[in-house]
């Protein structure tokens, strides 16, 4: 994302201590790809957090969202009680 993304953003500032071998990988990291060392903490920490399968929230949507929809059947499934005739027999 762009600079100019962030400045209109508002952001919270976080200091962290890191060791000398990890702050050498940024800064080389930075400089190679001409990403702010700001902006490449907070994409690793993005992916980081978006990896997390211990606690996810949301709407059942949020969490199924990519279920909905994949499978073949009437539209009308849920609704119809036509559809239930003969169920649990």
């Amino acid at each position: 994302m762009s600079y100019q993304y962030y400045r209109e953003m508002k952001m919270d500032t976080l200091s962290l201590k890191i060791s000398k071998a990890v702050r050498e990988r940024l800064y080389t990291y930075a400089r190679r790809t001409g990403l702010s060392r700001s902006e490449i903490v907070r994409k690793a920490l993005v992916e980081f957090l978006d990896k997390d399968e211990v606690k996810k929230e949301g709407t059942l949507y949020d969490l199924a969202g990519d279920l909905a929809g994949s499978v073949k059947g009437p539209r009308d499934l849920s609704a119809n009680k036509e559809h239930l005739s003969g169920y649990g027999r």
